[in-house]
């Protein structure tokens, strides 16, 4: 029987999809010796949001959790994200935040990483690989699913042919991050990306956000992924991903063997519900299917706080005129997709438009920095006469020549005005707002 890996996302994605990211280190810790005896290929632990989460709302350390899980599980290398090159903000950090990000995350105890560039343009992660293979990082590279005219299967099997040239991941990852993939979509999919990679590990990372992830996964593995993202069933389904104890039972029928132990999970699971009951945090659930979501595509956690900034103004019953908007500008700007930071930025942009009565009378500075392509080159060319009318704004006048500053790590010691400070404490005073860190 075929092996199926197993990486487990409930540290890391779980409770940042279905528990606010509130998950503390405390709640992780007793779980810990059993995550690292479960058979898991990988734990995925840590990412922007989760750093943001622990010094905005938690008031924890996150170099500090990244430590004490690695202590406690020494078998199983634990995971983090690394978003292109603006790492956990809008604004694009300088070369030498970069690498030193990715030395100090090696040096806490991330052991993998997934680094990835929501726009595919590869030239935003040549840095960021070389340094993490440079100090024995594995390193994964996700192909970000989307639904357009431009995310064809074609559109895939050449930046893949393009990933594998240029970065020459150890493992490759399809990230469908907003739960759009459906079994018809895998069985096209999956084998393009397949013959380009050939014997190279491949991963399954699908949101359960339309219902349809645990088809998903089911149907990649059938095609050659070896590899699925799962949680732990309180933290799984819902906007979350598959349940891992779902997974084992359906592997199992179809003659597959599961590498992790069930009888381990179940323990692990457990305790999660045990916490959630404890701290009254959902438990996830399945969803039914919502057709709107291949329409808007928009993050669950996304249409909440577009929600929020409607009706501080009133006009919550306008929602659904923002998210057809939202696909508009979308269109008008190449099709990005809707993950973090552009679906902010679409979104923003598409609650500007409709509360101002004309489109793009006033605009951001990461829709104008987006469009001129600083971030990246778009799946699209922008639409011109768009295009022409947010660079003729005021506030486009200061990023037409912009260049990147590339500052040392010396002189943003001296900026900061504290030399003596670790590099993990200058990290997260260069990267996050002051007031979420004194």
């Amino acid at each position: 029987m075929k092996k199926i890996e197993f990486v487990d996302a409930t540290l890391r994605d779980g409770h940042q999809s279905l528990w606010a990211t509130r998950m503390t280190t405390p709640q992780m810790l007793p779980i810990a010796p059993l995550l690292d005896e479960a058979g898991f290929y990988a734990v995925d632990l840590m990412g922007t949001v989760q750093f943001d989460a622990c010094l905005r709302y938690l008031r924890e350390d996150p170099w500090e959790r990244i430590r004490l899980l690695a202590q406690a599980m020494p078998k199983t290398p634990l995971s983090g994200l690394i978003r292109s090159k603006s790492l956990t903000s809008f604004n694009i950090v300088p070369d030498s935040v970069i690498e030193l990000w990715i030395r100090r995350c090696a040096a806490n105890g991330l052991r993998r990483l997934m680094i990835f560039d929501a726009l595919h343009d590869w030239r935003n992660l040549e840095q960021s690989v070389k340094v993490a293979k440079s100090v024995g990082v594995e390193v994964v590279v996700p192909l970000v699913y989307s639904l357009s005219p431009v995310h064809t299967d074609e559109f895939y099997a050449r930046k893949t042919k393009e990933m594998m040239r240029r970065l020459k991941p150890d493992r490759v990852l399809i990230k469908d991050s907003i739960g759009l993939l459906t079994v018809d979509r895998t069985r096209t999919l999956v084998p393009v990306i397949k013959k380009i990679i050939g014997d190279l590990p491949f991963e399954m990372h699908s949101h359960c956000t339309t219902g349809l992830a645990p088809l998903c996964c089911l149907e990649s593995v059938e095609l050659g992924v070896a590899t699925i993202h799962t949680c732990m069933a309180p933290l799984a389904n819902g906007p979350s991903h598959p349940s891992a104890e779902s997974m084992i039972k359906n592997l199992r029928r179809l003659g597959y063997q599961p590498a992790i132990d069930e009888k381990t999970v179940e323990k692990i699971s457990d305790h999660f519900r045990y916490v959630a009951k404890r701290e009254g945090k959902p438990i996830g659930a399945p969803v039914e299917y919502d057709a709107f979501q291949y329409v808007h595509q928009v993050p669950g956690g996304m249409i909440s706080n577009l929600q929020f900034m409607l009706a501080q103004r009133g006009m919550e019953h306008r929602l659904e005129e923002v998210l057809e908007e939202i696909s508009r500008i979308r269109r008008e700007w190449g099709y990005p997709v809707m993950i973090t930071p552009f679906s902010q930025v679409v979104g923003t942009q598409a609650v500007l438009n409709v509360l101002m009565g004309e489109r793009y009378k006033t605009t951001t500075d990461e829709a104008i920095r987006y469009v001129l392509g600083h971030y990246g080159k778009t799946p699209a060319p922008v639409e011109r006469n768009v295009l022409d009318k947010m660079l003729n704004l005021p506030e486009a006048k200061r990023f037409r020549n912009w260049e990147q500053p590339q500052p040392t790590i010396e002189e943003l010691r001296k900026e900061n005005g504290q030399p003596h400070i670790s590099d993990d404490e200058l990290l997260i005073r260069t990267l996050f707002p002051e007031e979420i860190v004194d």
